[in-house]
């Protein structure tokens, strides 16, 4: 373990509690405690404190007071968000339309929309996570209900064009999922409902904000309750609300210097992680992204493994992978983008990080990636083989990123111009392989049906050396 000072580079899971925060969830502990819908003092009292930070937050995200309620998290400010939109628009039709890397509350919501019987169109990415407005716009039809599009990308920072997708889509409204953004940036323009998360922004967990634009139909898919404009069931926590605003308010003063001083860190990292790690691809948007957040992928290195490395090294960073022991599932963000979905790291730089800090990460990572993968032996340089019309590779049982690492290791085997073939079951290989050809100048050349070698499942993933 080391013994230095530990690092915590993961605020888009959650940022530390901002001092503000701090500062007046112990005075509202003291002086909002009472019920706000009673009459007596300490009710009247607490009230008057939820309406002031309703205000706030209500200025800060460009939206009305009585447009805000408060929920117990961002992803329940999504779901009810998304079912209240839906069943109020029921009678303009079923369909729904999102972008293919939205938050799990999105897709989740989306999953049972369809399931009783809506539909739903998920708009593709470009590489670097961005949607193209126009083809946005054209997945809307006669019957679209509500459209999702996020302000910026969960994993990959990158910003999506919002207020453009609002101006091609007409009268439907568009719910935008802030939680990344609100606090480092401006509430885009063009929402009609818009959802954000306190800790995200060093506020309390536990407080989530839902605003619905005056005018958008809206059905709670919950029984009715008088609390919250009757779009959020039950007692409000007034003290985390009132910490919630104060840091709300305090960020967004910071945010204009604090923004333009970790952007420039950001770029240190986007330009020396490639030159100090071989066989690295920095994934999101260069330009249209968070300044705080940088995301990178590795080849031939479990993610899983490689944060714990790191945490042992008393550095906190996050995965875009999702390709672990209990899901074996691949990252959607990153799977929708075409990039590499293993060995993905993720750093989002809190308030306050300095470029001292930031060099000892860089110091720290290529000792850590070179010691996960020495054990695989691997020679980066690709010999040239000796002639082998084709070599195939059976890979069927192994999870990521195990295929990618034969297909590595073995490829030098043939000469430019020779096929390899790799067997997998593993989902994730269908995107890291093509991944690792982009990435290695190799070509893809499709998938078929493994039984075609004899095996009885998974698919056949065939790779032309190309040097």
């Amino acid at each position: 373990m080391s013994s230095t000072e530990p690092l915590y580079f993961d605020v888009a899971s959650t940022a530390p509690l901002h001092p503000v925060a701090r500062q007046a969830l112990a005075a509202a502990l003291d002086e909002g405690w009472g019920d706000p819908a009673r009459l007596y003092r300490s009710g009247r009292q607490a009230r008057l404190l939820l309406d002031a930070a309703r205000e706030t937050v209500a200025e800060l995200i460009g939206a009305r007071p009585d447009e805000v309620s408060f929920t117990a998290s961002g992803t329940q400010a999504v779901q009810l968000g998304l079912l209240g939109a839906l069943r109020g628009r029921r009678r303009t039709g079923r369909h729904l339309v999102h972008s293919a890397v939205e938050h799990s509350s999105v897709l989740h919501t989306a999953e049972r929309h369809e399931a009783e019987g809506g539909e739903v169109s998920v708009v593709p990415v470009d590489r670097g996570g961005r949607v193209v407005a126009e083809r946005f716009a054209a997945a809307v039809r006669p019957d679209t209900a509500l459209a999702v599009l996020q302000s910026a990308n969960h994993e990959v920072g990158t910003v999506q064009p919002v207020a453009e997708v609002a101006s091609l889509i007409g009268g439907v409204p568009l719910l935008v999922d802030a939680a990344q953004s609100i606090g480092r940036l401006p509430a885009p323009a063009g929402w009609s409902l818009l959802t954000a998360s306190a800790h995200k922004w060093g506020g309390p967990p536990g407080v989530g904000v839902l605003a619905v634009r005056k005018g958008v139909r809206f059905n709670s898919a919950l029984p009715a309750d008088e609390r919250e404009g009757g779009r959020v069931p039950g007692y409000v926590n007034v003290p985390a609300i009132v910490a919630a605003a104060a840091a709300l308010r305090a960020v967004r003063g910071e945010a204009a210097a604090e923004n333009a001083r970790l952007h420039a860190l950001v770029e240190r990292i986007r330009a020396r992680v490639p030159q100090l790690v071989p066989e690295v691809e920095v994934v999101g948007d260069p330009v249209r992204r968070l300044p705080h957040l940088v995301t990178f992928s590795c080849l031939y290195v479990d993610g899983e493994v490689l944060l714990t490395e790191l945490d042992r090294a008393g550095i906190a960073v996050s995965s875009g992978s999702s390709c672990t022991s209990s899901t074996l599932t691949p990252s959607h963000v990153l799977a929708a983008m075409g990039v590499l979905t293993e060995g993905n790291v993720r750093l989002s730089l809190p308030t306050g990080t300095s470029e001292a800090q930031v060099d000892r990460f860089l110091s720290v990572l290529p000792e850590v990636v070179a010691a996960v993968r020495a054990p695989l032996g691997l020679d980066l340089t690709l010999p040239v083989g000796e002639p082998t019309a084709e070599l195939v590779i059976d890979a069927l049982g192994k999870r990521c990123p195990l295929p990618v690492i034969e297909l590595a290791k073995r490829i030098g085997e043939v000469p430019p111009g020779g096929l390899v073939v790799v067997l997998a079951d593993d989902e994730a290989a269908r995107l890291d392989i093509p991944a690792w050809c982009e990435m290695r100048e190799q070509s893809y050349e499709g998938e078929a049906p493994a039984d075609a070698y004899g095996a009885d499942r998974g698919f056949a993933y065939r790779v032309r050396r190309v040097s």
